[in-house]
């Protein structure tokens, strides 16, 4: 049940974003929120596991198409001094929903059945919705503007079934063989499978889309130090944050015996971190850089990591709250600049195709 939608997810989230590049960025938000939509009640009325399993796939594949193209619409609306600022503002509420996922899961099951985990999504996703139909402007794709000069401005690349189904079914075999490995054992015939299908279909991506005039994977954009450095920092950060959300709450659970709505209280220490960042991030980027406040950050993320690693279970719960609101103050100094880095050094045309990896591409396992 939580595979399937992290499987689905990183799969689709590079054919995603180039969707949004090509059909327009709001028409493929609305898109993508009105599939969550659709997986979320599917997922409160289901009956049985294997409809859960597919409600789970449906949201999936919707959060593959909201979280690259929510990043990807900032460099149309907003200058570089106020991007900052709404970059910083995304982050701050996907971190919000960290703890309060939980949160409101522990209570939701505490009260009432669990399909209420789902239909929670229903309101926050027609919301979602309504405000891209009165609030945001379409982003549409470049072929059909023209610069002051008559000349057409190039469009973003089309959108390459076979590179598209290389990407997907690559991606799909890599994160299921990762996902499984644990449970099945590195050396399982299955595994090691799924990782040689991946390295052959992802191999086969590459070597195709390197005799593309216009790719669907253009790797010269990691040949801008800029892109590459901040792209680099957000998957480090991405990659301690998810590490830490997957042990800890059954640490919380099972070894300090907290309920699920006592956990989510307990992980609100990191976004004490994050405000205190969130107030001083910006002074340091202006006073020193954007690369300095970054390498900061992941020092301090990288020093939480390293107190995390040393709870036992006899730590008890104020150890874990202090490294947890250090994570919070390196997740705030180094997730903001290097995001708004990343998207700065992309052309607009590229914007939805850049956001995802920006964003880590194995996508941050928000199933």
């Amino acid at each position: 049940m939580a595979d399937a939608y992290v499987v689905v997810f990183a799969a689709l989230m590079l054919p995603a974003g180039l969707l949004g590049d090509r059909f327009g960025r709001r028409l493929m938000l609305i898109a993508g929120l009105g599939v969550f939509l659709a997986g979320s009640v599917v997922g409160a009325l289901a009956g049985d596991v294997n409809a859960v399993i597919v409600a789970r796939a449906v949201m999936g594949v919707g959060g593959a198409l909201v979280t690259p193209l929510a990043l990807s619409v900032l460099p149309s609306l907003f200058g570089p001094e106020e991007r900052t600022k709404a970059v910083g503002i995304i982050s701050a509420a996907s971190a919000l929903g960290l703890p309060l996922g939980p949160i409101i899961g522990g209570w939701l099951l505490d009260h009432f059945w669990w399909g209420s985990v789902f239909l929670v999504n229903v309101p926050m996703a027609a919301i979602g919705i309504a405000a891209c139909i009165f609030l945001l402007p379409e982003t549409l794709p470049h072929s059909r503007l023209r610069s002051s000069g008559g000349t057409p401005i190039p469009s973003s690349p089309k959108v390459d079934t076979v590179s598209t189904a290389l990407t997907a079914s690559g991606l799909g075999a890599l994160i299921y063989a990762i996902i499984e490995a644990p449970t099945r054992g590195w050396g399982d015939p299955l595994v090691l499978g799924m990782f040689a299908a991946a390295v052959v279909l992802l191999g086969g991506l590459v070597l195709r889309e390197r005799r593309m005039v216009r790719p669907m994977l253009d790797m010269t954009l990691l040949a801008q130090r800029g892109f590459l450095f901040n792209t680099l920092a957000a998957t480090l950060v991405m990659f301690v944050l998810s590490g830490l959300l997957f042990v800890l709450p059954p640490y919380l659970q099972a070894v300090l015996g907290h309920d699920a709505f006592g956990t989510g209280l307990r992980l609100l220490p990191m976004m004490g971190g994050l405000m205190v960042a969130a107030r001083t991030a910006q002074p340091v980027v202006e006073r020193f850089s954007a690369r300095a406040a970054v390498s900061a950050g992941l020092v301090v993320l990288a020093f939480a990591a390293l107190l995390g690693s040393r709870t036992t279970v006899d730590s008890g719960y104020g150890f874990i709250a202090l490294w947890l609101s250090i994570a919070g103050v390196g997740f705030g100094f180094s997730v903001v600049p290097a995001m708004n880095g990343a998207l700065g050094t992309l052309p607009r045309d590229r914007a939805g195709w850049g956001s995802p990896h920006a964003l880590k591409a194995v996508g941050e396992a928000r199933g």
